[in-house]
């Protein structure tokens, strides 16, 4: 006769590993059926890898005079500029250019790309 202890052992033991091979069960169901939350669809006209928005390609340079921060158009100082980009709030960030082949780019003052926009 086992005692009570031994009971509760091998009560604890099965119960444990039943839980434990459906917490299997369940997460193989969700691995397979689920996509992640992190995974995203890269578009090849978005991505960076993208000549047409990378950050190597002329086009999307401040050594370009159109992208540069010497340029007025872009100047931090031009206040009816129309390439100037703004917080929510209204504080000045930067400027934005338009590329020949649609890439918008994102400089902040100094002229440094900090983000683009492929089309």
């Amino acid at each position: 006769m086992k005692n009570d202890w031994q009971k509760g052992y091998w009560q604890g033991y099965w119960s444990g590993s039943l839980i434990g091979v459906i917490g299997c069960v369940i997460g193989l169901f969700i691995g397979t059926y689920s996509r992640p939350a992190c995974s995203q669809a890269i578009n090849w006209n978005s991505s960076p890898l993208n000549y047409k928005n990378s950050d190597v390609n002329y086009e999307n340079t401040s050594a370009k005079w159109e992208n540069s921060p010497l340029n007025w158009d872009n100047s931090q100082y031009n206040y009816n500029s129309n390439s100037r980009v703004y917080t929510n709030i209204g504080d000045p960030i930067g400027y934005e250019t338009i590329s020949p082949s649609g890439t918008k780019n994102y400089f902040n003052d100094d002229g440094n790309r900090v983000g683009y926009r492929g089309e």
